[in-house]
């Protein structure tokens, strides 16, 4: 069966404070009609190398996406390019890291910031470059996303957790408050997301320490969470996915073909 999927990347979050902080997310989970695991990101740790991670299944030292300078078209297929092959529609709200990494690069603000073309991998696109900008606002571009275009894959991708965790460190207030910040924002859309037929995964592409970065090997900057909502999801216990799969779970979830590792214990 084909489904419709929203991927909510919320940047930077960190496992054990996803877990205790994202208390509308917990709701779903005690109520069993969620699933939270835990993942181990690829290294590095680092942002667009894992964007492109999460996206193809392809880890950096694969991809060749090692660092967040490496600014050029992915080399690699991605669920963008399964799904506008199959004919779907695609959406993004999203850093203008991935925009270049599957659409045009380099980014051009004037041109790319509001993409409209179904030609591009990424059809429809509100791209961001501030990492401050608003988590309200980003969720509120990729509504309107939604609402206009009805994707069959949507990227959801706020960055204000990373900043804050970039600004303050994993061990502080402020960053613990931006998670509980996007809970709370995810609150106003999910439901809705789930009622329309929508299944959503929420996951980040790595975590935080408290030197204010990331990149290496502690497990607070590579555990990261992956929240799974909807029908389509077995809420398996004992399923163990990884990073690397999230992309051929996502295309087996849309009903397109792929070659791409997946984690069937995920689906039902």
């Amino acid at each position: 069966m084909k489904h419709n999927v929203i991927l909510v990347v919320l940047d930077g979050l960190n496992y054990e404070v996803a877990r205790h902080a994202m208390g509308h997310l917990q709701a779903y989970v005690g109520a069993g009609r969620a699933a939270l695991y835990k993942l181990e990101c690829e290294l590095p740790a680092l942002s667009r190398p894992l964007y492109e991670c999460i996206l193809t299944g392809v880890t950096p030292i694969d991809s060749g996406i090692v660092h967040n300078n490496v600014s050029r078209l992915s080399s690699q297929r991605s669920i963008y390019h399964y799904a506008t092959d199959a004919g779907l529609v695609t959406a993004a709200a999203a850093y203008h890291w991935v925009s270049e990494l599957y659409n045009r690069s380099p980014f051009v603000t004037a041109r790319d910031r509001h993409t409209d073309d179904p030609d591009l991998p990424i059809q429809h696109g509100h791209f961001y470059w501030s990492d401050h900008y608003p988590d309200s606002h980003l969720f509120a571009d990729a509504e309107n996303l939604r609402l206009r275009h009805s994707p069959n894959f949507l990227l959801v991708h706020p960055m204000n957790i990373d900043d804050a965790g970039h600004k303050h460190g994993l061990d502080t207030a402020q960053y613990r408050n931006s998670a509980r910040s996007a809970d709370i924002i995810l609150a106003d859309y999910l439901q809705g997301w789930l009622d329309s037929g929508y299944q959503v995964l929420v996951t980040a592409d790595h975590g935080m320490n408290n030197d204010r970065s990331h990149n290496g090997l502690l497990p607070e900057e590579r555990e990261v969470p992956l929240f799974v909502l909807g029908e389509a999801f077995s809420f398996n216990a004992n399923a163990a996915p990884k990073q690397t799969e999230i992309c051929g779970t996502v295309c087996e979830l849309l009903g397109v073909a792929h070659d791409k590792p997946l984690c069937r214990e995920l689906l039902k």
